[in-house]
C-alpha cells in the first residue's frame, strides 16, 4: 500500500457496463527498491538529448513495440 501510494501507482476501475468509476491505488510486491534502481539505469543509458528514451530492444515487445518514450 505505501509504495504505491508514494509513487502514486493508480487503476483505473470501471463498473459491469465498462463505465468508468474511479481509480486506486494498486497492491505491490516490496519492489521499490529495486525499480528505482532498473529505471535509473534506463534513463542513464538511454535518455536521449532532448529528453526522450530509446527503449531498449528486450523491453520493446512489452510496450507494444514502442522504440521511444517522448518527453511530456
Amino acid at each position: 500500500g505505501f509504495q504505491a501510494r508514494r509513487l502514486n501507482i493508480r487503476e483505473r476501475m470501471f463498473d459491469g457496463d465498462g463505465a468508468p468509476t474511479g481509480t486506486r491505488s494498486v497492491a505491490t510486491l516490496n519492489g521499490t527498491l529495486a525499480t528505482t534502481r532498473w529505471i535509473v539505469a534506463i534513463l542513464e543509458h538511454h535518455q536521449n538529448p532532448d529528453g526522450s528514451v530509446t527503449v531498449p530492444a528486450a523491453l520493446r515487445p512489452y510496450l507494444g513495440g514502442l522504440e521511444v518514450l517522448p518527453v511530456l
